[in-house]
C-alpha cells in the first residue's frame, strides 16, 4: 500500500499509490484497502505530479480510485501505463489524465525536482529507481528492486549509472527492506527458467503453473517451455490474461507466446497441456482454487496431473496455500512447491542482505532510510547499511517526516495517516482507520 511524498519548500511530488488486500474475519473475500491521502489533498495545489515506479498492485492499484482526489499529472513507463489503461477500461475507476509515458533512463523536471528514471531489475518489467535532485542535494528512491544479471525480460542489472551517482555524492537512499532478513543474494529469473524447464519436462500429465500474474518473465519462460516440451500454453485467470495483453502491447513477450483459448485446453490430451494460472496464494475464486474444487469452466485436473507453485507464500497466506495444496493432493494431483523443490522454481524480486550491501557500497550514501517491510525488516536493513559503512540510518512509521538534506532528521507523526476501503455494496470509499 505504498504512497510516498517528497517535498522541497512548498512543493511536493508523490511516488506510487497502491492497494493492499485485508482479510476480514468471516468474509469470503479480502477487502481492497488503500491509503488516506488527506494530507496532500489538502495541499493539492502544491502537488507537482505522481510517479509510478512499476506495475505492481501495491504501487499503482489505488490510482483508479484516488486520482480524482489528486488531479495531478501521472508519469509511468509503457508497461505500467498499459496496466493502468487496462484497469480502467470499462470498469470502475478513473484513468489519470494526463498519463505521461516515460522511458527508463529519461530525465524530467517536476517543479523544483529534477528526476531521473533509473532502470533496475525486479519481478515485473520496466521497474525504475528514482534519482531526485534539488540544487546540490541528491537522493535515491530505490522502489522495489534486486540485482538480477539474467532477468529474462528487460536489461540485466548494471551498476554503471549507480557508481556514477555514488561518485557524484548521494545524500540519502530510501530503500526496499522486504528481504532484509535473508542472507546472501536472490536467484535470477534465468535460473528459474532452467528449473521450471526441468520440472515441466519431468511431468507426464497436464501441468498447471501457479505464479503471480504480474510476473511477465515467468510467462516468457513458460512460452519457451511449451514449445520445447510440445505442449499448448493456456492462460487461466482474468488478471493473468490482462497482464499478458498489456505485455504484448508493449512488446515484452516473445513470438513463442501464442496461448490457445482456455476453453480448448479441456479437449487436448493431458500430455499436451501447459497452463499458467492465478491463485498461487490460495485466493478464493482464483483459477487454482476453482481447479482444486473442480469448478473451473474450461479445464479439470485428474490424478496424475501436476500443479507447480512458482511463487513464495506471502506471510499471512500460509493457511490458504496449505489448504490449496492439500485439496489437490487429496485427489491424486501432484503439487510441486517452490519452497519444497530442489529446483529453483521462484525468484524473489527484492534484495537480500548481499544485494543491499552491494548497493550501499556502490552508492556510499550519507543516510539510509529503510522502507517497504515490517519493523523487523526495516531494522535489519538499517543494520546492513551500518555494516556497509553508511554513517546514519533512520527508521520510522507511516506519517513520519524525514529530513533528507542537508541535515538528516525526523519529525514523528508529522502527517495524519489512515486507510480507506472500497465498499462493494455502495461502490464508495469508506474510512476504516
Amino acid at each position: 500500500m505504498n504512497f510516498n511524498l517528497f517535498g522541497h519548500g512548498e512543493q511536493w511530488f508523490a511516488v506510487d499509490c497502491g492497494i493492499t488486500l485485508e482479510q476480514v474475519p468471516g468474509a469470503v473475500r479480502p477487502t481492497v484497502q488503500m491509503p488516506d491521502l488527506g494530507f496532500i489533498t489538502a495541499r493539492q495545489e502544491q502537488l507537482t505530479g505522481l510517479i509510478v515506479t512499476h506495475a505492481h498492485e501495491d504501487h499503482l492499484g489505488a490510482l483508479p480510485y484516488l486520482w480524482e482526489q489528486l488531479q495531478c499529472p501521472v508519469y509511468a513507463t509503457p508497461f505500467a501505463a498499459a496496466v493502468l489503461r487496462h484497469k480502467t477500461r470499462g470498469r470502475r475507476g478513473t484513468l489519470p489524465n494526463p498519463l505521461i509515458q516515460v522511458e527508463p533512463g529519461d530525465t524530467m523536471a517536476l517543479g523544483p525536482f529534477n528526476v531521473e528514471w533509473l532502470p533496475i531489475t525486479h519481478s515485473t518489467p520496466e521497474t525504475c529507481a528514482l534519482s531526485i535532485t534539488v540544487g546540490d542535494s541528491r537522493v535515491l528512491h530505490t522502489a522495489d528492486w534486486k540485482i538480477d544479471r539474467d532477468p529474462v525480460v528487460g536489461s540485466a542489472w548494471s551498476a554503471r549509472r549507480f557508481k556514477e551517482l555514488g561518485d557524484a555524492g548521494i545524500d540519502a537512499v530510501i530503500c526496499d527492506s522486504t528481504n532484509a532478513l535473508q542472507a546472501g543474494h536472490s536467484p535470477s529469473e534465468g535460473e528459474v527458467a532452467v528449473g521450471l524447464g526441468r520440472a515441466v519436462s519431468a511431468c507426464k500429465g497436464r501441468v498447471v503453473v501457479g505464479c503471480f500474474s504480474s510476473n511477465v518473465a515467468r510467462m516468457h519462460t513458460l512460452a519457451k517451455i511449451s514449445v520445447k516440451t510440445g505442449r499448448y500454453l493456456g492462460v487461466l485467470g482474468r488478471s493473468a490474461l490482462g497482464m499478458a495483453r498489456c505485455a504484448q502491447q508493449v512488446g515484452l513477450l516473445p513470438p513463442e507466446f501464442q496461448p490457445i483459448y482456455a476453453e480448448h485446453l479441456g479437449y487436448l490430451p493431458p500430455a499436451e497441456v501447459l497452463a499458467v494460472a492465478t491463485g498461487s496464494q490460495g485466493e478464493w475464486g482464483a483459477a487454482l482454487h476453482r481447479l482444486m474444487n473442480q469448478t473451473h469452466p474450461d479445464m479439470s485436473l485428474d490424478a496424475g496431473d501436476t500443479v507447480i507453485l512458482s511463487s513464495k507464500t506471502i506471510p499471512g497466506n500460509e493457511a490458504s496455500v496449505s489448504s490449496l495444496i492439500e485439496g489437490f493432493r487429496a485427489r491424486g494431483i501432484a503439487v510441486v512447491s517452490a519452497e519444497e523443490s530442489a529446483e529453483p522454481l521462484h525468484a524473489s524480486g527484492h534484495p537480500c542482505q548481499g544485494e543491499l550491501t552491494d548497493l550501499y557500497q556502490i552508492l556510499r550514501p550519507a543516510l539510509v532510510i529503510p522502507v517497504h517491510g515490517e519493523r523487523a525488516h526495516m531494522t535489519a536493513n538499517a543494520d546492513v547499511a551500518k555494516n556497509a559503512g553508511v554513517g546514519a540510518t533512520l527508521t520510522g512509521q507511516n506519517g513520519d517526516l524525514f529530513y533528507l538534506s542537508p541535515t538528516p532528521g525526523v519529525r514523528r507523526r508529522f502527517a495524519e495517516v489512515g486507510r480507506l476501503e472500497w465498499c462493494e455494496e455502495t461502490e464508495r470509499l469508506v474510512t476504516v482507520g
